[in-house]
């Protein structure tokens, strides 16, 4: 076995999706699901098929996000693993929960816009997803003031009340 990373390539600030599917009617499903969570949602999705003609199945509302999916499932090239790419304005919390309910999908390994290492192992088979690095270590611990700083974030961007 072979051990190796691969970094997701997208801009700073852009949000995406990492899970494992099993199905290739997940391209269809995964995007349906989207497309209904939020009204004008951006994303690209692409999925690794794990059988058959073994093509990178893609998807989208977004020919740019499409490419960037695309472009980062084929450096994955993991069977079943599927990405999806939000665009500027839509963030995995309003989409996870639609995307975790589609039938086919059997986990999700992130869900973030951090500097990303996804962990592959490669065998004579082929290649699986075992984990991922999801942006850098903390520095520390809160304090009080980080505490209501975190509070007011929330409340300002109106995910709590």
């Amino acid at each position: 076995m072979q051990l190796s990373t691969v970094e997701i390539v997208k801009p700073e600030a852009t949000n995406f999706i990492l899970g494992q599917t099993h199905f290739i009617k997940s391209v269809e499903d995964l995007h349906e699901a989207l497309y209904g969570a939020v009204p004008g949602i951006q994303f690209g999705l692409a999925f690794c098929e794990a059988s058959g003609k073994r093509l990178v199945r893609r998807s989208g509302t977004n020919d740019a996000l499409v490419e960037m999916a695309t472009s980062n499932a084929l450096r994955i090239a993991a069977g079943h693993s599927f990405i999806v790419f939000l665009g500027d304005g839509f963030f995995p919390i309003n989409v996870l929960n639609v995307v975790k309910a589609v039938p086919e999908v059997c986990r999700i390994f992130c869900a973030t816009a951090n500097p990303t290492e996804v962990l592959i192992a490669e065998t004579d088979k082929g290649r699986g997803i075992i984990g991922v690095v999801d942006g850098e270590p903390p520095l520390g611990v809160e304090t009080e003031e980080d505490v209501r700083w975190r509070h007011d974030l929330l409340r300002a961007i109106g995910y709590k009340a």
